[in-house]
């Protein structure tokens, strides 16, 4: 089918729309006599709802026990409980045709779940289950342990994982938000009695947050609420405080060798403001322009005007925390997964560390 040349100027930028209302949906703000946090938000555009269960504790909260203890715990959490075992868990959760995960970074863990808004009830009540009653069995802990120690290599023989580890050492020296990953040693020697102290000591309602989000009545999901995790016993984690992270100064150049590596990784990164900075909300748009999008300044200068293989990107995105110091403290850097040399994937905020931080990194075939 042929089509006519436009004759419009491409030369001229077109100008912007006007602008439009921003209108966000109530959100109800509760918390239960154990001391659980709870936010709910409406959302009637499909029968869904979706929760997250926060804990205000992560891997540098247990980092003087063991490197990546929380992480290891939140992996474990979902695998069985006093009165479900972990094929029962699944089936239940088959049969409400819902999806749930538990993770960990280094300020928080976290039970994600979602489903059908009709089977809201249950699937609360086995979150509530995890979060209290969970049961770390021995033969899924060292499952886990496994696929722990392979998922290592793997990170290991990677320039992108061995870069982003160097630049976090760099820039936060002995705070735990330098160490990105522990060793297959330090895997080896965990052991199931750490999981179930930081189980005990972190999982409590007065270091938690529930957040549900969907097609409900918030009156009516508060009673689900309630029924399922009023029993919880009151409690909060005890408090940490880190070391300061170092004050890094003038430029300095690392390398990493990695024989046999196809592709190079380049990063470069500084610390940066912080949430409550004034220029926090500006700092964001400008970095999107200049190179926190696919469609930046810097990407399309690499990529389409010059036409290189590279994947360039000066990204800036916050991990929300709540720090112990004086001021509250986020963390800039994303992550992405390694594809192919000529793509460019979308991001994932990373959730290891809090302290502000900006860096620009490609990488391109060797």
């Amino acid at each position: 089918m042929a089509t006519g040349v436009s004759s419009a100027n491409r030369s001229a930028v077109p100008p912007l729309a006007p602008e439009r209302p921003v209108v966000w949906p109530p959100r109800k703000r509760v918390q239960l006599a154990n001391g659980l946090d709870i936010v709910l938000l409406e959302s009637h555009t499909i029968p869904k709802f979706t929760g997250e269960l926060f804990l205000r504790s992560g891997n540098a909260a247990v980092a003087d026990q063991a490197v990546g203890l929380a992480e290891m715990t939140a992996a474990v959490v979902r695998t069985g409980t006093s009165r479900r075992a972990s094929r029962q868990i699944e089936e239940d959760l088959r049969r409400m045709g819902a999806n749930l995960a538990a993770s960990a970074g280094a300020d928080t863990s976290a039970i994600s779940f979602e489903g059908l808004a009709e089977f809201s009830g249950p699937l609360l009540e086995l979150v509530s289950e995890l979060a209290q009653h969970a049961s770390f069995p021995a033969d899924e802990f060292e499952r886990e342990r496994r696929q722990t120690i392979e998922a290592l290599r793997i990170e290991r023989a990677t320039p992108e994982f061995l870069a982003g580890e160097r630049l976090r050492k760099t820039l936060f020296g002995d705070h735990p938000y330098a160490l990105v990953s522990p060793t297959e040693a330090q895997v080896q020697a965990y052991r199931r009695e750490e999981l179930l102290w930081v189980y005990r000591e972190h999982y409590r309602p007065g270091n938690a947050l529930l957040v549900l989000v969907g097609d409900y009545g918030a009156e009516r999901m508060l009673e689900q609420v309630e029924k399922a995790f009023a029993s919880w016993p009151g409690g909060k984690a005890r408090p940490t405080r880190p070391p300061a992270p170092l004050a890094p100064y003038g430029r300095r150049v690392y390398l990493v060798h990695l024989p046999g590596a196809v592709q190079t990784q380049v990063l470069v990164g500084c610390l940066s403001i912080t949430r409550k900075h004034p220029d926090w909300m500006r700092l964001g748009l400008a970095n999107c322009i200049y190179g926190g999008a696919f469609n930046s300044r810097l990407v399309m200068n690499i990529r389409e005007q010059k036409g290189y293989t590279y994947s360039p990107a000066a990204p800036s995105m916050p991990c929300a925390s709540t720090d112990t110091s004086p001021s509250t403290r986020q963390c800039g850097m994303r992550s992405w997964p390694l594809r192919s040399p000529k793509s460019f994937t979308s991001s994932t905020a990373c959730a290891r560390c809090r302290f502000p931080m900006m860096s620009w990194r490609t990488r391109a075939i060797i």
